[in-house]
């Protein structure tokens, strides 16, 4: 009973004095000495100290340990404030000073935790920053695929001017992937072109410089590394070099076509066919661009036809110079330049038989001729134009020449003859009968036989047209001669050699039609003192067989009047135009010559006379 009281107090409120009052009547009851009770008490005492030194030094073992966590709290806090250069959290220091160590902890965990937080953040972007970078770093330097994991992140330093230095440097490297990429695409844009124009296998050629650059392996990404642009200009360049030298060798070869199709007068037909060769005859290189323009198979096909066209050539080139001859002799022709067809023909197949000269050369050497001919053909053409005008005129003016004279010759004849016929038909009896129709009969077949071309109804108001035009025109020969001959020394004068015309000199034609011209005008000097002597000797005569009345003129000898001949020689006109002309004057003069009356001292003359005096002037006009 006595143990169950000692506890009850235990069950309220137990302190060391309960305790101590409990263990005093324990020991009275039991009796316990003052010796074993102070010994008790002692060790009790003891015990008690060691149990509040144990709690003291856990006491301050929790506190140190509360202290080195407040301090690497603190020292965290500043790291990460720094790392993440934040400047935010500075007014931690003044949590210390105004409470405990626990309030200490407590205020500083969430800044811990939201920093601790915020460096995670900064680590994965700084991580995601330089993990492009160095992606893009692999694929610049080609060791992309030898990469692997993630880059370290230096947590040293993750503040947000670190983090901007990074995406600065990543920006940089995605221009230049991007300028890297569009050079790719460019190159391999060149490449395409250039395999097209070259004929070449454009998927081919470009799988050699890299595997990825071909769209149909599907590649997400075109290699930009150094090698690969490497590759790529080379590629280029050797293409363009291989395109030089094609267009070059494709030139010449369009060339060689073009002076063989040109030597040979080869038909547009046949050209048309290398049409697609001889385009790019003059192109540059750049210019060039059309699929297959350059292709082996397009030069060995132009090497075929420039080969074949050789061996055609040999064969054809007495035919080309020949035609090139003929070209020559009608340019000396149309200039009026005399030359020795033959001799240049002798010497063109002695030179084609002997083989020392080339046909090219040969026929280079004739087109020059040709060039020179049509270069003097061109100095001499104004001379020439004139040359045909002075003919042009002189033959005016001998057709002129022929009118005036056939006219007159005709009225004169015509005259005579009315006259012998009315001596013979009033004075001759019946013989004279007899004498008219024998000298109807003549007069018809002089009027059948005359070369009066010009007279008569037919025609004669243009032979009238024309023989005015003539006369204006024969008035101009004069000058032209002049401006002819001044023409002509000016053009020696200048060349140094003589201008002649069909081998004979020019200047040499026009003195010598000057002196004929001059000829001809003291011949009509003479004709005409000639007749005034003639006139003057009939006149005489007429008191011998006495005064008679002059007949009136007959009617045809005014229908045509003709200028005064000149002595200009012409062209023969037709037969038909002179006979019936005469005809018609004829009989003209037949119906004028029976209204004559006949003079009262007329003497009759004899049929011999007036045959022999039909005979000395029925003559035709002489021919120019």
């Amino acid at each position: 009973m006595a143990v169950m009281d000692a506890q009850n107090p235990l069950l309220g409120e137990t302190t060391c004095g309960t305790l101590l009052q409990k263990l005093q009547e324990i020991w009275d009851e039991v009796g316990e000495s003052d010796e074993e009770r102070d010994k008790m008490l002692l060790q009790i005492e003891q015990e008690c100290l060691d149990v509040y030194r144990r709690k003291v030094e856990q006491a301050a073992k929790s506190r140190a340990e509360l202290l080195v966590t407040l301090s690497d709290a603190k020292l965290e806090l500043s790291t990460l404030v720094s790392a993440l250069g934040d400047k935010s959290f500075l007014g931690v220091d003044t949590v210390k000073a105004s409470g405990t160590i626990k309030e200490q902890l407590a205020a500083i965990a969430p800044a811990l935790e939201q920093l601790w937080k915020q460096k995670e953040e900064r680590v994965k972007e700084f991580s995601d920053v330089q993990s492009q970078i160095q992606k893009i770093c692999g694929e610049i330097t080609g060791s992309a695929n030898e990469q692997a994991g993630a880059p370290a992140v230096d947590e040293s330093d993750l503040s947000l001017k670190k983090l901007n230095e990074y995406q600065e440097k990543l920006q940089e490297l995605q221009k230049e992937k991007s300028d890297r990429l569009h050079k790719v695409l460019e190159f391999v844009g060149t490449v395409h072109d250039l395999c097209a124009v070259l004929g070449m296998d454009f998927f081919s050629a470009i799988t050699e410089v890299h595997p990825s650059l071909d769209d149909k392996t599907r590649v997400q990404s075109k290699s930009i590394s150094n090698d690969t642009l490497l590759r790529l200009a080379e590629t280029v360049s050797a293409f363009h070099e291989d395109k030089k030298q094609r267009l070059h060798k494709l030139q010449e070869l369009a060339t060689k076509l073009t002076d063989l199709w040109n030597l040979m007068d080869t038909p547009e037909e046949e050209r048309r066919l290398f049409d697609h060769v001889t385009c790019n005859i003059s192109a540059s290189v750049d210019e060039v661009a059309v699929p297959g323009a350059l292709a082996l198979n397009l030069i060995e096909q132009a090497e075929v036809e420039v080969e074949r066209l050789d061996q055609l050539k040999s064969s054809r080139m007495k035919e080309l110079a020949f035609k090139r001859q003929v070209e020559l002799e009608e340019i000396f022709a149309h200039a009026h330049i005399e030359i020795d067809p033959e001799a240049a023909r002798e010497k063109i197949m002695a030179l084609i038989d002997s083989g020392n000269v080339e046909p090219a050369e040969l026929l280079a050497d004739m087109d020059n001729q040709i060039a020179k001919a049509k270069e003097e053909a061109l100095s001499r053409k104004e001379i020439l134009d004139r040359v045909e005008k002075w003919m042009s005129a002189c033959e005016e003016e001998s057709w002129l020449d022929d009118y005036n004279r056939v006219l007159i010759s005709s009225s004169t004849s015509f005259s005579l003859w009315l006259l012998a016929l009315i001596s013979l038909s009033l004075f001759g009896g019946t013989v004279g009968c007899i004498d008219l129709q024998y000298c109807i009969e003549v007069t018809r077949n002089y009027s059948d036989n005359d070369d009066n071309r010009y007279n008569a109804s037919r025609g004669a108001h243009l032979n009238l047209k024309r023989a005015e035009k003539a006369r204006i025109l024969v008035n101009k020969i004069p000058g032209m001669v002049d401006t002819l001959v001044a023409k002509t020394r000016a053009w020696e004068e200048d060349r140094g050699i003589s201008f002649k015309y069909d081998g004979v000199p020019l200047l040499a034609m026009l003195d010598e039609y000057a002196m004929l011209r001059q000829e001809r005008e003291e011949e009509k000097r003479r004709l005409r003192d000639q007749k005034k002597f003639g006139e003057q000797q009939n006149t005489e005569q007429e008191p011998i067989f006495g005064s008679r009345s002059t007949p009136a003129r007959p009617a045809s000898t005014k229908k045509v009047v003709g200028p005064r001949t000149n002595g200009t020689p012409g062209r023969r006109l037709s037969l038909s135009a002179s006979q019936n002309g005469s005809r018609s004057a004829a009989k003209e003069g037949k119906r004028d010559s029976m209204r004559l009356a006949a003079p009262a001292n007329f003497v009759a003359i004899s049929k011999e006379d007036a045959a022999s005096h039909v005979s000395g002037t029925d003559r035709s006009p002489a021919s120019p």
